[in-house]
């Protein structure tokens, strides 16, 4: 329910605005001159202000000046007779959202209520879009033919409708993000805003103000009030990523709004109720970190109503191949070019990769790919480190001798396994082979006589 406060002096015309917003169901609150308007708005939560423009002690001027002042993005709406246009008009071009001549017809003031909270609304998505640096927030194209992420939607269509609280769990990469956005836009609440913060890319003493925002003068140049995350998330969801990262103290605070739904701002005096969804994501294991005593148990029963785990890429690899023909398609769009084909042996190997930064990883490798090939990715272009997907190197020397020593034993034996790995990968072609290790072709043949590796 949205907030309106009302400034007139004169008693009839205030109770007749506040029963017909409250019969709009609008919560109303009233003041009967410009002293209390502004006190009245320091107090409460307000979603908008209609104000005259002649009012006792303090004029409709200066409570637009000290609203605005406060909070920059409420609307503020000006009441004034037909006399005193010209001062309504500048009042207009200082910040109010529209001014409105007595006496009026309600259904018209009502329709400038709708319009400026609507253009609230779409500013404070537009903060977010902006901090966030997202261009787009539609629906997100979650890619996959296998069965492990099909049973993930599944799960995500039935958790969407309700309102409860979900612990996305997986290692970076995976597309926590993408399920976080699929559950906002399947929920009742896709009207509203999404908004995601990282945790772990805010230093700690920062992160709270992030979140609850602050009051004007709560520190050293807080010139005005800041709205924090939760409430640009009001009648939407917040999405807390690595939520592992937070400090434990604020884990506190993040719990007891969880379970109460109000907050106060930095330097604030009273509490602010909201209406929002929580979705939270970590790449930690959560019960080690309890055990380590960096995150709260409490915390976690709460955040883990609904846990949603999204394995690794290379525990599903069926999806790899629907996911490569994705991102060719996709990057081929933005560079402005034809999609090009992928080689059996570039998939082959894109099949075998272990993929630690899973399907991150995965989007950047065929970015990479497309920029150096000329019709067809071939495993060149790739610029994989395929040793990896052998598994450790395992040295044939003993570690005795000098710590030099050692470390040229080593360098020699992962060589060794590389060059024999990529000679394997093309067929013994020792062109391609020394384009993919990143070395002359004369080289490659120096070391393939070194290590014996001709056969």
């Amino acid at each position: 329910m949205k907030t309106i406060l009302i400034v007139e002096d004169k008693e009839s015309m205030a109770k007749m605005l506040k029963q017909t917003l409250e019969d709009e169901k609008y919560f109303v609150i009233t003041a009967n001159d410009g002293e209390e308007g502004i006190q009245r708005f320091m107090e409460n939560r307000v979603d908008l202000v209609i104000s005259d423009l002649r009012l006792p002690k303090k004029d409709g001027l200066q409570v637009l000046h000290a609203i605005k002042e406060a909070s920059p993005m409420v609307p503020f709406i000006m009441m004034t007779a037909f006399g005193t246009i010209e001062t309504a008009v500048s009042a207009v071009k200082e910040g109010a959202f529209e001014f409105i001549t007595k006496p009026f017809n309600t259904d018209h003031l009502l329709i400038l209520i709708q319009r400026a909270l609507e253009g609230s609304r779409l500013k404070a998505e537009n903060v977010v879009l902006k901090e966030e640096l997202a261009d787009r927030i539609g629906l997100p194209q979650i890619i996959s033919k296998g069965p492990i992420i099909s049973h993930l939607l599944e799960l995500t269509r039935k958790v969407a409708v309700t309102n409860t609280t979900v612990l996305l769990l997986g290692e970076s990469g995976t597309g926590k993000e993408l399920f976080a956005r699929a559950i906002h836009h399947l929920s009742p609440r896709s009207s509203g805003p999404f908004v995601p913060i990282n945790c772990a890319a805010i230093p700690k003493d920062l992160l709270e103000n992030e979140l609850f925002g602050h009051e004007r003068g709560a520190f050293t140049g807080a010139k005005e009030r800041k709205l924090g995350k939760f409430e640009l998330a009001d009648g939407g969801t917040l999405f807390l990523d690595e939520i592992s990262e937070m400090d434990v103290n604020l884990q506190a605070k993040l719990l007891r709004v969880l379970e109460s739904s109000e907050f106060d701002r930095v330097g604030g005096t009273r509490a602010i109720k909201i209406d929002v969804r929580v979705v939270a994501a970590s790449n930690r294991n959560l019960t080690e970190a309890i055990a380590e005593q960096r995150f709260r148990e409490d915390l976690y029963y709460r955040l883990n109503v609904f846990p949603i785990v999204i394995p690794p890429l290379r525990e599903r690899r069926e999806d790899i191949p629907p996911l490569v023909n994705h991102f060719v398609e996709a990057c081929a769009r933005e560079m402005k070019r034809s999609a090009p084909t992928v080689s059996d042996a570039a998939l082959n190997m894109l099949m075998g990769y272990p993929w630690k930064g899973n399907v991150r990883e995965l989007k950047n490798c065929i970015e990479r790919a497309l920029i150096l090939c000329e019709g067809t990715i071939l495993p060149e272009h790739l610029g994989m480190v395929t040793c990896e997907t052998a598994g450790p190197i395992t040295l044939s020397t003993s570690l005795t001798g000098s710590l030099q020593e050692t470390a040229a034993a080593a360098t020699k034996a992962a060589e060794s396994r590389m060059i024999a790995d990529v000679l394997a990968q093309t067929g013994g072609n020792k062109l391609k082979a020394s384009k993919i290790l990143q070395v002359s072709y004369k080289t490659l043949l120096t070391k393939i006589k070194e290590y014996d590796l001709e056969k």
